[in-house]
C-alpha cells in the first residue's frame, strides 16, 4: 500500500478549478482541510458563494482527482460554509492573477 501524504492530496487539489475561475482551489484558499484515514481521504472545504452554480461539479472534480491519488480507495468531499469564505485565504498569486487588492 502505498503510503497517502497530504502533500499527495494538495498537489492533485491543485489540478482542481472552479470553472468560472482560471485559478486552482488551493489558492483559492477553497480548502479547509484534509483527512486521511487508512486508504480514505476526506476534503473539507467551501465554495466562493453559497450559490455557486458549479458546487456539484466541483465537489465531484476533487472526489474523482483524489481517488486517482495512488493509494487512496475512497474519497469524500464535504461543503461547508463557516468560515465563510472571502479573498483573504487566496495565495499572494492567485490574487495577482485575478485583480484582487488584499
Amino acid at each position: 500500500m502505498t503510503d497517502i501524504t497530504e502533500e499527495n492530496i494538495y498537489s492533485a487539489l491543485r489540478e482542481c478549478y472552479d470553472p468560472e475561475v482560471p485559478v486552482d482551489i488551493v489558492s483559492l484558499g477553497l480548502v479547509y482541510g484534509v483527512t486521511i484515514v487508512d486508504d480514505w481521504v476526506g476534503v473539507k472545504m467551501t465554495l466562493t458563494s453559497p450559490g455557486c452554480p458549479a458546487s456539484n461539479v466541483i465537489s465531484q472534480q476533487v472526489k474523482d482527482r483524489v481517488k486517482k491519488v495512488p493509494g487512496v480507495g475512497d474519497a469524500d468531499v464535504r461543503i461547508v460554509w463557516q468560515p465563510e469564505w472571502d479573498a483573504s485565504g487566496m495565495s499572494d498569486e492567485a490574487k495577482k492573477k485575478l485583480g484582487v487588492n488584499k
